[in-house]
């Protein structure tokens, strides 16, 4: 499958939006880093929490080895002490959860800032890339092996502006099986897909439409 058209104004569309989505992801991935640190920063109190426990539980650890160390009263003196630590390690392990809270909620954002923009865009982008390309694709096989599928494409979805340039009889003489009128309808499909057209029967053979009308005049057909 054809990955960009040879048609330059439509090449530079596709290049363009490969750029824009390009341009697009990274915005968005700087704009997500940027949330994430802002919200990292609720982490702090936790923080000095989690060190202000710490610090306790130290403290009163050292305080209760010296009660220890009293003779016959050791273990009552200690045991406040040791109670104290307690809740200091307790306070530490409450303020190490608010920084993982934070922590978690910084990542989704993150994500979530990620995922759905770019994500949609992309589905988007890839729908209309992938459609081409596979577009392009056949048409460039059946512009070989069966014009007339390309013909028939042309006269169901052309614009009309594009057919009402062709010469007058083009229809008529297609549906009449002239190769003329069939490699100009189906030159209007190809240019529509920027691909290149074949050269049309009219160029070798010097062939026309009913009427005398030259086909080798009509749009896209070169």
């Amino acid at each position: 499958m054809p990955l960009y058209a040879r048609s330059p104004a439509l090449r530079a569309r596709q290049l363009g939006a490969d750029l824009g989505v390009l341009a697009w992801l990274v915005l968005w991935v700087l704009i997500a880093r940027a949330v994430h640190g802002a919200v990292l920063v609720l982490a702090e109190p936790g923080r000095a929490v989690e060190d202000l426990g710490a610090s306790v539980a130290d403290s009163m650890s050292s305080a209760a080895g010296v009660a220890g160390d009293v003779p016959v009263v050791g273990d009552e003196l200690a045991a406040p002490f040791r109670a104290l630590g307690d809740a200091g390690s307790s306070v530490g392990g409450t303020g190490q959860a608010a920084q993982d809270a934070v922590g978690t909620l910084a990542t989704a954002l993150a994500v979530v800032l990620v995922v759905l923009p770019v994500g949609w865009l992309l589905l988007r982008w890839l729908s209309w890339r992938l459609g081409w390309a596979r577009a392009a694709g056949a048409a460039g096989a059946l512009a070989t092996v069966d014009p007339d599928v390309l013909a028939a494409r042309a006269l169901a979805t052309a614009p009309l502006s594009r057919l009402a340039a062709l010469p007058p009889g083009t229809a008529a003489a297609w549906r009449a099986g002239d190769p003329t009128a069939t490699a100009a309808l189906a030159a209007v499909q190809l240019a529509r897909l920027g691909l290149p057209v074949p050269e049309p029967p009219a160029h070798r053979s010097g062939a026309s439409a009913p009427g005398g009308t030259d086909l080798r005049s009509a749009p896209g057909s070169r």
